[in-house]
C-alpha cells in the first residue's frame, strides 16, 4: 500500500496556489454524531473499531457533505486532488495524522499574509472535523479500485437491468457480494475500512426498482472517480 508521510504533506503545502480564503465556511449539519466534548482531541474519535460501524457509517455520510461544501474546492472531488492542494488521502489514519489534521482544521494556514485555508475549527466545531477527516480516511486507494472494476461493472449492469425491471432479484446475493468486495478495498490512508463504491451501493440495495437505481447511480460515480 502507498504510504505518505506528515513531512512530504508539509512540503507540499506551499503549492497551494488557489486559496479558498474567500469563500465562508459553510456550517455542517452533525445531528446523529455523539458529542466529543468542548477540549480539542488529538485522535479521531468516530473510526468504527472505536465508536462502532453506525457511527462510523454516520460520520462519513456527515464528513462527505462537510468535505463538498468546504474543501473540495482545493483539495478535490473524493478528496482526489488535482495537484494544486496536499492530496489528503494520504494523511495517516494515525494518531500523528490525526494531530496534523485537527491542527491545520482549527487554525488554518496562511502563506507569505495570504490565507490559503481558513481557520474552521471555531465556525464548524469539533465533531465537523472528526466527520470529515473520517470521510478523508476512507477514500479507497486507486490501484485497489481498479482490480475489482470489472467486477463492480458488471455488478453495475446487473443491478441497473432490475432497476428498470421493476424488482426483483436476489438483493441479499447481491448486498453480500458488494460488501464483500467492499471488504477487500484497501484505502491510501492505512484506515482498516474504505468507503468505497462497492459499500455504498451495498447499504442502498434494499430490493426495490429505487433501491437498486441508487445502487447502479453510487457504482457508476464511484467508478467514474476511480477512472
Amino acid at each position: 500500500m502507498k504510504t505518505f508521510t506528515l513531512g512530504a504533506l508539509v512540503v507540499a503545502l506551499p503549492v497551494m496556489v488557489l486559496a479558498h480564503g474567500d469563500v465562508a465556511p459553510q456550517p455542517v449539519d452533525t445531528a446523529g454524531l455523539p458529542a466529543v466534548g468542548e477540549e480539542w482531541l488529538t485522535e479521531n474519535p468516530y473510526r468504527a473499531e472505536a465508536a462502532g460501524e453506525e457511527v462510523w457509517a454516520t460520520a462519513v455520510k456527515i464528513g462527505a457533505s462537510g468535505y463538498n461544501q468546504n474543501c473540495a474546492r482545493c483539495h478535490g472531488l473524493e478528496v482526489i486532488s488535482g495537484g494544486l492542494a496536499p492530496d489528503l488521502r494520504f494523511l495517516e489514519a494515525e494518531e500523528y495524522g490525526d494531530e496534523w489534521f485537527v491542527e491545520r482544521f482549527r487554525t488554518g494556514y496562511t502563506q507569505n499574509g495570504v490565507t490559503k485555508m481558513p481557520a474552521f475549527g471555531e465556525l464548524l466545531g469539533q465533531e465537523a472535523a472528526w466527520a470529515i477527516r473520517t470521510y478523508i480516511e476512507t477514500r479507497p486507494d486507486d490501484d485497489s479500485m481498479a482490480e475489482v472494476a470489472d467486477e463492480l461493472g458488471a455488478l453495475r449492469d446487473e443491478i441497473h437491468a432490475l432497476a428498470e425491471g421493476g424488482e426483483g432479484g436476489d438483493a441479499e446475493a447481491l448486498k453480500a457480494k458488494l460488501t464483500e468486495i467492499g471488504d477487500g478495498i484497501e484505502t491510501l490512508s492505512g484506515a482498516p475500512k474504505a468507503d468505497s463504491a462497492a459499500s455504498r451501493a451495498a447499504a442502498l440495495i434494499d430490493g426495490s426498482a429505487e433501491g437498486y437505481r441508487h445502487a447502479a447511480e453510487a457504482l457508476t460515480i464511484g467508478l467514474s472517480a476511480a477512472h
